[in-house]
Parts: C-alpha cells; structure tokens; sequence
C-alpha cells in the first residue's frame, strides 16, 4: 500500500490513519510459511511540528512447529510500528529515518520488514517444551521414555568400576 501524505507534510497537528491487510503467505522462512493468514496493519501518521511519526502494529496468527518436539501450534504476534518519516535527509548515516518517495511512503515494504524483524528465530509450543529423546525420538511432553540414562563419557572408567563390583 502506497500512502500519500501530501496533505499532511505541510500541516502541523494534522494525522493521517491506515489500516490494511498484507499478504505474506509466500513468504517462506526456515523452510517454513509462517504466515498463513493476512497481517492486519493499522496505524497513524502524525506531522508533529514538521516532524511526520508513523505509529501503529503490524499483527497476524502464526503457524508455526515447534523447533524441539515437532509440533504444530499457533501464535498470535503484534509487532509495534514506530518510525520518524522525512523528504529528504540531512544525515546520510541516520537508519532511525525512512526517506519518502516524493510524498508517498511504501508502507507494504516497511509493514513487512518489521513484521520479519519482530519474527522469533526459535519458536517453542510452550516455554517448558521437553522436546524429543535424541535415541528414541518420543515426546518427552507426555512422559519419559524408556530410555537408560546415558552415562557421561568422562565418567564411564568409574562406571566400569561400579558395573566390575556389582558383579
């Protein structure tokens, strides 16, 4: 979506609202597509004494599998949308700024690469997840496995010494 703000560059105290919704199913992030329904993007651009500041969230649900037991789970995720916007700049080396395009701001491009920013790199169905056992592969969610506790390989001279005595 393409925002002109030409009404607002010039006028002090004056706002413009948005609200739109971005597709981003083909997006595709660690081989996944995260992004299965549409990002509601809402907000307000504001000429505060000359100085345009776009507010608003870009949110959406997620779907997403878990990175340590493999399951599918959904999460909602709003990413807030706070930026100073300029004609031009005085400071090439100033990122904070987003340069407008005449009087129009590309507000898909900088909606989308927040919401990417904001992405976690690791998603957990839950923040205690036990995963899966490395040997066997079951849930450890729904209980332990059968699995002997595999002993420390520093430690296996002393376990020999145990398993000698035992016997």
């Amino acid at each position: 979506m393409r925002l002109n703000l030409r009404d607002i560059i010039h006028a002090p105290g004056s706002s413009l609202p948005f609200d739109f919704q971005m597709d981003l199913t083909q997006l595709e992030l660690y081989g996944q597509r995260p992004a299965a329904e549409p990002v509601r993007v809402t907000g307000t651009v504001r000429n505060m004494a000359g100085a345009l500041q776009l507010e608003g969230t870009a949110s959406s649900r997620l779907h997403l599998t878990c990175d340590r037991c493999g399951k599918p789970f959904l999460r909602e995720m709003s990413v807030p949308l706070d930026t100073l916007l300029a004609t031009e700049l005085e400071d090439e080396e100033n990122d904070e700024i987003v340069l407008l395009e005449g009087t129009e701001l590309d507000l898909d491009d900088l909606a989308q690469t927040e919401f990417i920013l904001g992405m976690d790199t690791k998603n957990l169905c839950s923040e205690d997840c036990k995963g899966l056992c490395p040997r066997c592969g079951a849930d450890l969610n729904l209980g332990p496995c059968g699995c002997k506790p595999e002993a420390d390989p520093r430690l296996a001279a002393l376990a020999q010494l145990l398993d000698d005595s035992a016997e």
